[in-house]
């Protein structure tokens, strides 16, 4: 469940990266991140959970630096009981930002959810902090969570597992390395347990930037694919066996580039800043 934002507060940028992030020549997306982090003031916790390589945490804390961030910690668990160290819960409550790595969804999941770790995620984002995450550390931003699913763009009841994500919000679903591993199909099917949810599809070296205003800014050489669900007018879903396609009538879709938002609040896409002015 999202923790309510303050009174005279702002909800922290929610941002989830499609993986594969460019890391070498145009650092775009991770020098926004910063940015929205606070700039030189930044001070970012860097969370590898979801990944086994030992190289993963430090790789990330050396670009962060690189890109000007102040200060840079990286935090791995291991056990839930790491999750309820006052050590650790002190530092993450110092955090202007906090990055989610790659790896495994499900090890994140079953790792930090429910913990006080998880908790104070979704506390400091509510208080203002940048939360975001590249691949798996895309997908445990919201609340429901794709643990893992079949490729194909068609909608196939029972090809999609869900799981309990972070919690973040309950506005969005995401799935990440959309356009290159094919994953229209499993963000369809997703949307068809819970049309209320907002489909995002990241492209990889792709970002959604979700400010507090509840919009969606794309970063990145990709583009993000937005489904919503709102006017589904009908689905077969309860009635299709495992296996069967699934029918789905009145789904709206978008695809957004650099340039280009869309409002999750009132559902509506814009794409002004990337028409021609009229001389």
């Amino acid at each position: 469940m999202p923790s309510k934002v303050p009174e005279g507060a702002s909800r922290g940028w929610i941002v989830p990266i499609g993986g594969a992030e460019n890391k070498e020549n145009d650092r775009h997306i991770l020098e926004r991140f910063v940015r929205v982090s606070g700039g030189a003031a930044a001070d970012i916790v860097v969370i590898p959970t979801a990944s086994r390589l030992h190289e993963t945490g430090p790789r990330y804390q050396k670009l962060f630096r690189e890109l000007g961030a102040a200060r840079v910690d990286v935090m791995d668990f291991d056990t839930r009981r790491d999750c309820q160290e006052p050590g650790r819960l002190e530092r993450l409550e110092q955090a202007s930002g906090v990055f989610f790595t790659g790896g495994n969804q499900l090890r994140l999941s079953t790792l930090l959810g429910g913990t006080p770790v998880a908790k104070l995620v979704r506390l400091r984002n509510a208080q203002g902090v940048t939360v975001g995450g590249t691949s798996a550390g895309a997908s445990i931003l919201s609340e429901h969570m794709i643990a893992f699913g079949d490729e194909g763009s068609s909608v196939i009841s029972g090809s999609v597992r869900l799981a309990p994500g972070l919690g973040l919000t309950n506005r969005f679903i995401i799935d990440q390395h959309f356009r290159q591993r094919d994953r229209l199909g499993r963000l369809l099917t997703a949307l068809a347990y819970n049309p209320f949810a907002i489909g995002i599809g990241l492209d990889e070296d792709t970002a959604a930037f979700i400010g507090p205003d509840e919009t969606v800014e794309v970063e990145g050489s990709g583009g993000v694919t937005i489904v919503d669900g709102a006017g589904v007018t009908y689905s077969s879903m309860a009635e299709a066996e495992e296996g069967q396609p699934v029918c789905m009538l009145g789904l709206k879709l978008h695809v957004l580039v650099a340039g280009a938002t869309f409002n999750l609040h009132t559902r509506e896409a814009n794409a002004d800043a990337l028409t021609p002015a009229k001389e």
